[in-house]
């Protein structure tokens, strides 16, 4: 509820201290105690904009007329219920590149993590001692002049082609909807992309098409020595044939970001796998990005309550509401 006669901004998540100081003279901005549904609903209901970092609800925007609009604080438009946002005439803008870098550069993490566990060697040399440590090099591998499979190849997808060619020198394929690709990356489909690379990453979108794209089929093509890296979203992948192929040995291993349900349940097969390497949906997360996504999420509330079009709005069809 307001204090003031400001225009109030509700946030599913807390911002960004530069993003927060950008909005605070022009609006209230009230922050979510905890991310349940009811919490979102009653959130929305009293905000006159909304700043998406958690999932909203279906049929949120029910009982809330005084939505002007809603920004997601990221990319990812899965987060809110778009077609019902534009069925009542609310606009919709999302943050596009403005974490590319940062979820590229946790793909590379992961890559290394997976091919070059210097985490592993260091708790070997602590526990164990030099030459206990200095065998498990032994098994490491060089991403160099391997093979990369990224599906999807928008901005992020983009993003680690180009690191992987320039940077390491890796012959890269790219398996997108149109089937184009970038210079330097060569267009081939999943099944070939699964079956030539020795690392596939995960960067397309979640939608009804992409959901349980990557099923046991896909999996059964990976090469016994290849690993699967997901920063995008959990049900892109079957969770069931991933565990299937890491406990039966069939791949080498994976590191995924994101889940089916998240925060992950405690009592997860997941967390048995030792060729797993988890992180709890923070690849996009870096002090970096969560200060230009604030602060662009900020510049676009403030467009959005000025009664101006955000500048990456995502649904313009919200000018012509459903009757």
């Amino acid at each position: 509820m307001a204090s003031d006669s400001r225009p109030v901004v509700f946030a599913t998540n807390a911002l960004h201290p530069d993003g927060a100081a950008l909005l605070a003279p022009h609006a209230e901005i009230v922050v979510g105690p905890d991310t349940a549904d009811d919490t979102l609903r009653a959130g929305v209901r009293a905000a006159d904009a909304v700043i998406v970092r958690a999932k909203l609800p279906s049929g949120v925007f029910d009982g809330a007329p005084r939505v002007k609009g809603v920004v997601r604080h990221g990319v990812g438009l899965d987060f809110i219920p778009v077609a019902e946002a534009t069925a009542r005439g609310i606009p919709v803008a999302n943050l596009p590149g403005s974490n590319t870098q940062t979820v590229a550069e946790y793909v590379f993490a992961a890559l290394f993590a997976l091919r070059r566990p210097l985490a592993r060697m260091d708790a070997r040399l602590r526990a164990d001692g030099w030459n206990p440590a200095r065998s498990l090099a032994d098994g490491t591998q060089e991403i160099g002049a391997t093979t990369l499979g990224i599906v999807g190849l928008g901005a992020i997808g983009q993003r680690v082609a180009a690191i992987a060619t320039a940077g390491f020198g890796m012959r890269v394929l790219g398996a997108s909807r149109s089937g184009k690709a970038p210079a330097g990356v060569t267009p081939v489909g999943l099944d070939e992309l699964f079956a030539q690379s020795d690392a596939i990453v995960i960067a397309c979108p979640l939608t009804p098409e992409t959901t349980g794209l990557v099923g046991a089929d896909l999996i059964a093509r990976m090469k016994p020595d290849a690993v699967l890296v997901n920063p995008a979203r959990g049900p892109i992948v079957d969770t069931a044939a991933l565990i299937a192929a890491l406990k039966a040995g069939r791949i080498a291993g994976a590191a995924t970001d994101v889940y089916d349900v998240h925060p992950v349940p405690p009592d997860s097969p997941l967390f048995a796998l030792p060729n797993l390497i988890m992180t709890p949906h923070g690849a996009g997360i870096t002090a970096t990005s969560m200060r230009a996504m604030s602060i662009g999420a900020a510049e676009e509330v403030l467009r959005i309550l000025k009664g101006e079009e955000p500048k990456n709005l995502v649904n313009p069809a919200y000018r012509k509401p459903a009757a």
